[in-house]
C-alpha cells in the first residue's frame, strides 16, 4: 500500500460572514470577533469575510430582513421572496449580494466557511435568533454554500476549544481528501487506511459498511466507486463528533501510540478521568505534536496542518 502524506502545508482558505470577522456589518451595525478564541491559530488561515446584506447594497444599520413564503431554496426557485421592514421586497438584491460574496470565495480558492446560524442570509439551520424559532433555514447564501458542497462551521461553535478542535481536524481531514487522486482501487485502500479511524468514531455503521465494500474488492467501475467513496467521506465528515466519543477515540489511539511507540504521554488521561473541555483539547494538541514528531499517524486527527517553513 502507497503511503500518502498527511501533511497540510499551505495555509487553508477560509471563508467567514463577516459580521463574525469582527466587521460591525449587522443590521444593528455591530459585529463578533470569534477569531479572537483561536488566538495565534487564526495566522494559521488565510480569511475571506463577506457579507451578502452588504453587498446587496442595504447598507448599515439597516432594517432586519426575513424569507416569506418558503425558504432560502425557494428563493432561488423563485417561490420565496426577502422582505426588509419598512422597505419591501429586497429579494433581488439580496439574490445579487449572494452571488457577488460566492464569487468572490471561489477566486479566494475556499472550501470552507465559518457562518452565522440565525441570520436570514447567511444562516444554514436557523434563521432567526429567537430562541424556539429556527425561522425558514437555510438562509439565501446558506443555500448556496449547501450547493456549492462547502464545509460549514457554525461560528458559535468556536467558543469552545473541544468543539473548535473537532471541527478544525475535520476541516482538515475534508481539504486533503479534495486535494487526492483516486484514480484506483490502491488509491481507495490509501485513502481508507488514513481516515478510517476518524471515520469510524464519527459514524461506525457506516463506515463498517464501507470498510466490508473496500474489503471485498469487487469494484465494477474504479471510477464510479472512487467518487462515490469520495463523496460519501466528504459527508461524514462534516457531522461532528461528541465529547465522549473523542476522549474514548484518544485513548484507544494512544495506548496504541503507547505500544508501538514504546513511549508514554504523562497528560493523557483515561477517558472516565474527570476533567474540563480545554483539558482533553489540550491533551488531543499534544497527541498531535508528539505523533508528528515521531511521525506516527494519530487516527483521532490523521490530517495535520504545518507551516512549511516548520516541516
Amino acid at each position: 500500500m502507497k503511503k500518502l502524506d498527511t501533511v497540510v502545508d499551505e495555509k487553508i482558505s477560509i471563508g467567514i460572514s463577516g459580521c463574525c470577522y469582527g466587521s460591525k456589518v449587522r443590521y444593528n451595525n455591530k459585529g463578533w470577533d470569534f477569531l479572537e478564541f483561536l488566538g495565534r491559530e487564526k495566522g494559521d488561515y488565510i480569511w475571506h469575510p463577506v457579507c451578502p446584506e452588504c453587498m446587496a447594497g442595504l447598507g448599515v444599520p439597516r432594517n432586519s430582513i426575513r424569507i416569506a413564503g418558503g425558504t432560502g431554496d425557494t428563493v432561488w426557485s423563485g417561490e420565496g421572496k426577502v422582505m426588509q421592514q419598512g422597505k419591501g421586497d429586497v429579494t433581488e438584491g439580496l439574490k445579487q449580494g449572494s452571488l457577488a460574496c460566492m464569487e468572490t470565495l471561489k477566486r479566494g480558492e475556499t472550501e470552507v466557511f465559518i457562518y452565522m446560524d440565525g441570520s436570514p442570509s447567511c444562516g444554514v439551520y436557523r434563521t432567526n435568533l429567537k430562541k424556539q424559532k429556527r425561522g425558514n433555514p437555510p438562509g439565501v447564501f446558506g443555500s448556496l454554500l449547501l450547493e456549492q458542497g462547502y464545509f460549514l462551521i457554525p461560528a458559535l461553535e468556536m467558543q469552545s476549544p473541544i468543539k473548535w478542535w473537532d471541527w478544525r481536524r475535520r476541516m482538515l481531514a475534508f481539504v486533503w481528501l479534495k486535494k487526492q487522486e483516486i484514480e484506483t482501487a490502491e488509491d481507495i485502500y490509501a485513502v481508507w487506511h488514513v481516515l478510517k479511524f476518524l471515520c469510524q468514531e464519527i459514524d461506525n455503521e457506516k463506515s463498517r459498511e464501507i470498510g466490508r465494500r473496500i474489503a471485498s474488492g469487487q469494484f465494477e467501475d474504479i471510477a464510479s466507486e472512487a467518487e462515490s467513496f469520495r463523496a460519501e467521506i466528504l459527508e461524514m465528515l462534516r457531522k461532528p463528533s461528541t465529547v465522549n466519543k473523542i476522549k474514548q477515540s484518544l485513548w484507544k489511539n494512544y495506548t496504541y501510540y503507547k505500544k508501538h511507540m514504546g513511549l508514554e504521554v504523562e497528560e493523557i488521561m483515561e477517558p472516565t478521568d474527570l476533567r474540563n473541555m480545554t483539558t482533553i483539547a489540550s491533551e488531543l494538541v499534544l497527541m498531535e505534536r508528539k505523533s508528528f514528531e515521531e511521525g506516527f499517524s494519530f487516527g483521532t486527527s490523521p490530517v495535520i496542518y504545518r507551516d512549511r517553513r516548520r516541516r
